[in-house]
């Protein structure tokens, strides 16, 4: 199927990695050009290369901080215009609840919640003007299943759930959608580390640990496994192409099915 994403210009924050990285490749693949953030040269060198390599020879990066005000208006001003804004930028921790600090609070809800916030601020009036656009926000299942052991994280994450259905009501009767994914834990650069500081036996191998976590954790898993960055892309693509048109305001999860599909 032909997504028809190849006049289109995307913009994808924290891809120089994990789930972000396979969203551009992905976008790229299918004729998008692509734009990705990040905040160390290397690495942005590193993944833009990873992209042209794969078949997407217009990607271009913009070294900036998406979880700061400054950062946001370096990227707003080096590509002023977007057909598609993928607020991918995310960090996470597993901590116990009376040892999350007022800054810890602080740093995830800038990282997670007003990197979208501003970047949305910045790309959605041009959107509504041209009557055409894509704003895709990645949400996590614990912003609706709450983990207790990651509270700051998963309230951030439902932050980001009302913010794109917010946004959605905005957009009526036009061209352009917003939407979340809600991925389930998705293997990436650290979640090898998440699971062995979670398991009980941090030694055993990983795919004992990974059984443990999904045996005790997250006993409402559908899929009980990981789910695989590319999985997610696929997914996001969709959303990203025209062919997504009546699917607006929705959060879907990128396992166990859909939730709150409303056009």
């Amino acid at each position: 199927m032909d997504l028809q994403l190849t006049d289109k210009t995307a913009l994808v924050t924290g891809a120089t990695g994990g789930i972000g990285l396979a969203i551009a490749r992905a976008l790229a693949l299918e004729g998008a050009e692509v734009i990705i953030t990040g905040r160390d040269q290397l690495k942005l060198d590193k993944a833009i290369a990873d992209i042209r390599t794969a078949g997407g020879e217009a990607a271009t990066g913009v070294l900036a901080d998406a979880a700061t005000a400054e950062g946001a208006a370096i990227i707003a001003k080096a590509a002023p215009s977007v057909d598609i804004l993928v607020n991918n930028l995310g960090i996470y921790e597993s901590k116990d609840f009376v040892a999350i600090t007022d800054a810890d609070w602080s740093q995830l809800f800038e990282v997670n919640v007003m990197s979208g916030v501003r970047l949305s601020r910045a790309y959605l009036p041009g959107m509504l003007e041209l009557n055409w656009g894509r704003i895709i926000f990645i949400a996590s299942e614990s912003g609706l299943a709450i983990p207790p052991d990651m509270i700051h994280y998963a309230t951030t994450k439902t932050a980001q759930l009302s913010v794109s259905r917010g946004l959605a009501q905005l957009t009526r009767g036009t061209n352009v959608t917003v939407n979340a994914v809600l991925p389930g834990p998705t293997r990436s650069e650290g979640i090898e580390a998440f699971l062995r500081s979670q398991a009980n036996n941090p030694s055993a191998p990983i795919k004992e640990i990974e059984a443990e976590f999904f045996a005790t954790a997250r006993s409402a898993s559908i899929l009980q496994r990981m789910v695989e960055a590319e999985e997610v892309a696929n997914l996001v693509t969709y959303l990203a192409s025209p062919r997504s048109s009546a699917t607006n305001g929705a959060a879907l999860r990128a396992e166990g099915g859909l939730v709150n599909t409303i056009a």
